[in-house]
């Protein structure tokens, strides 16, 4: 019997395996992964230091009870470097292996920003278990943290340093914390409460260059002030993994270019998660990717289904001043309408036609979250 495969062992592509078997699939299933396969959510890593979790306390099962558990074949530390479409085989560390239907859940990379110096070849990412391990590794001997990228992940990571006190010092070219999904006053509140608690900002400025200095690095910032630290970690953002689709010849814009049941444009070959743009839509939380795991785990076991999503209030994991937003859709035109101050900020997004197209709480107005999803229009 010819299986399915499925490119990817994150939430994604294990959330589809599991919803396979769910749905009563029995036929031949196998998982490709380039890493160890051990099952784990990566959404956990930019939080876990705050609770003193390790890399192998992230892990919550092993790649053999993975396999037992979905009854599948788990291949690990393999790459795939070419997928046939039309012969709908794919080639697997040399090795050809044939498909009636491929998923690829190959998730997203850090942004590597082309940095410069003698120090720049030591600056940190976290995108899986295996650089969290060598991340706290290199914490555990740093005081003073530098975070390269104010936007959401580089927010949640200085939150849980200040939390385990860590002096951090965050830069980068934003005029205010988590500009892309936050009006200037919520993001200005962040800013203020992670400052009461230690953090050093410097916003608006960068010069992309990283140097040796002792034991410990520093970068002279574009407005003339130096930050010199024992750890840089660079978290400017993550970029859909397109490279794989790109060469088979799968349309790709900023993800993975899908249709509402996430059929690519290969015939047979689906994709969802951070890798995929579902109608226009790259949505790289984890809201959205259940849905879409329950959603293809319908169409492949026979019941052909539309991703539908609800609003998706995303929760950014900054626990010393709580958020929770709604962006509006790329596009959409309008204005913030914000109230409340450095203790809690409520945010609408308001169209010119005077339609609520997004919103944000922060601090002590999260709790009105549910007051705000019912004010938003029905989808």
């Amino acid at each position: 019997m010819i299986p399915i495969i499925i490119i990817g062992t994150g939430l994604a592509g294990y959330g589809v395996a599991r919803e396979l078997r769910k749905n009563g699939y029995a036929d031949d299933l196998v998982l490709i992964t380039g890493d160890d396969g051990q099952f784990y959510s990566k959404p956990m890593l930019s939080g876990a230091l705050g609770k003193g979790q390790s890399a192998e306390s992230l892990a919550s099962a092993s790649v053999d009870k993975m396999a037992s558990d979905l009854e599948a074949k788990v291949l690990i530390h393999r790459k795939v470097s070419d997928i046939n479409t039309k012969g709908h085989t794919i080639t697997v560390n040399g090795e050809i292996f044939s498909y009636s239907k491929l998923v690829l859940a190959v998730g997203s990379s850090p942004i590597r920003l082309p940095l410069k110096g003698d120090g720049a070849g030591e600056v940190l990412t976290v995108n899986n278990l295996e650089d969290y391990a060598r991340f706290r590794e290199r914490l555990a001997n740093a005081k003073r943290v530098g975070v390269i990228g104010p936007g959401l992940i580089g927010s949640e990571f200085a939150n849980d340093m200040l939390g385990a006190g860590h002096h951090v010092e965050l830069i980068g070219p934003d005029k205010w914390p988590i500009s892309t999904l936050l009006p200037e006053k919520a993001g200005r509140a962040l800013q203020k409460n992670l400052s009461d608690c230690g953090a050093i900002w410097h916003l608006e400025t960068f010069n992309g260059a990283i140097e040796k200095s002792g034991a410990s690095y520093r970068t002279e910032l574009q407005n003339g002030e130096t930050v010199e630290v024992d750890l840089f970690l660079s978290a400017v953002g993550v970029r859909p993994e397109v490279a794989l689709a790109k060469e088979a010849g799968i349309e790709v814009n900023r993800g993975i270019v899908t249709d509402e049941r996430l059929l690519t444009s290969a015939p047979d070959v689906y994709a969802l998660g951070d890798c995929a743009e579902v109608v226009g839509r790259n949505l790289p939380y984890v809201a959205p990717l259940m849905i879409a795991v329950k959603a293809l785990g319908k169409t492949l076991s026979g019941t052909p289904t539309t991703v539908v999503y609800p609003h998706m209030p995303v929760i950014i994991k900054t626990t010393l001043h709580p958020i929770v937003t709604l962006p509006p859709s790329p596009g959409i035109k309008g204005e913030w309408r914000v109230e409340g101050g450095t203790d809690g900020v409520a945010g609408r997004f308001i169209s010119p036609d005077g339609i609520m197209s997004g919103f944000c709480l922060t601090g002590n107005r999260i709790s009105e979250k549910g007051a705000m999803i019912k004010e938003m229009p029905a989808i």
